[in-house]
């Protein structure tokens, strides 16, 4: 399971422990949605697109800012994450988080 140090205060200045980024129509009613009960049962605060996202609001921007406010990203890649633009733009933000500001990930 995945070990957040609470005592670093850049993670205390982020929103989110954790950003999950997957597919939806792949993995969201099976194993991104057990991930994220186990997460949030561990106390650790998690992003998930649906469940998160206000309505009416600007996605893409919405979506980077929650990345940008996260600590790490776990990237649930599926048989077809790579076939999504949302999931690809998603994967793009990550990436340039980890180089300009260290933004961990973790691959699944």
């Amino acid at each position: 399971m995945l070990s957040l140090p609470s005592t670093s205060s850049s993670i205390s200045r982020m929103k989110y422990d954790v950003f999950l980024s997957f597919r939806g129509e792949d993995t969201r009613k099976n194993f991104t949605d057990h991930l994220y009960d186990a997460l949030r049962r561990s106390g650790i605060i998690t992003f998930r697109d649906g469940s998160t996202l206000e309505s009416g609001k600007d996605i893409v921007s919405e979506l980077y800012r929650a990345i940008q406010q996260s600590w790490c990203s776990v990237i649930v890649f599926s048989g077809t994450y790579a076939f999504s633009s949302w999931c690809l733009e998603e994967l793009a933000e990550i990436v340039k988080q980890k180089k300009e500001k260290g933004h961990i990930f973790f691959l699944v």
